[in-house]
């Protein structure tokens, strides 16, 4: 009897342990993400087109795109507004000759922790080159780094839609 009382009450108590150990994955605070919850970041952060765009007209260096329609077959880069997650601002920068993107360099990602700069070190290159292959935003989430994988597709986006590419 003795020992299964033992047996009880240490059972209990690693599952006690076991539920309130926190995760990084959980957050501080549990939040969700604004990409989950759809709320935009903060002010001055929307995209922005430098360079020619011959498919609907020059825009001025550092301004908000704010429309056109069309494909642009110019040159120049594109910066995707900030993706504000739960770990962190995300945004991306593209680089674009004659309507392609050629480049796609992460302007910002979470570093708050080693862990974040472990999770980024290996998930940026590979979104990087799933985007040039792509030569969109529709690119595959990185395993492991959910959060900065939605985060860079938003933000991507965004600078797709400023350098007016489809």
């Amino acid at each position: 009897m003795r020992r299964i009382t033992i047996w009880l009450l240490s059972t209990v108590a690693a599952l006690v342990l076991l539920f309130s150990y926190r995760t990084s994955t959980m957050g501080a605070g549990g939040g969700t993400s604004a990409i989950a919850s759809g709320s935009d970041g903060p002010a001055g952060s929307g995209s922005s087109w430098t360079g020619t765009d011959d498919g609907s007209g020059s825009s001025s260096g550092g301004s908000t795109s704010s429309g056109g329609s069309g494909t642009s077959s110019g040159s120049g880069t594109a910066t995707g507004s900030v993706a504000q997650t739960r770990w962190g601002p995300v945004q991306v920068r593209i680089t674009v000759s004659n309507g392609k993107i050629t480049d796609v360099t992460a302007v910002r990602v979470p570093d708050g922790n080693h862990r974040d700069q472990e999770i980024n070190d290996y998930a940026v290159p590979i979104l990087r080159q799933e985007a040039l292959a792509a030569q969109n935003a529709r690119i595959d989430t990185v395993s492991g780094a959910t959060v900065t994988s939605d985060g860079y597709r938003e933000s991507l986006q965004s600078a797709i839609d400023a350098a007016h590419l489809k």
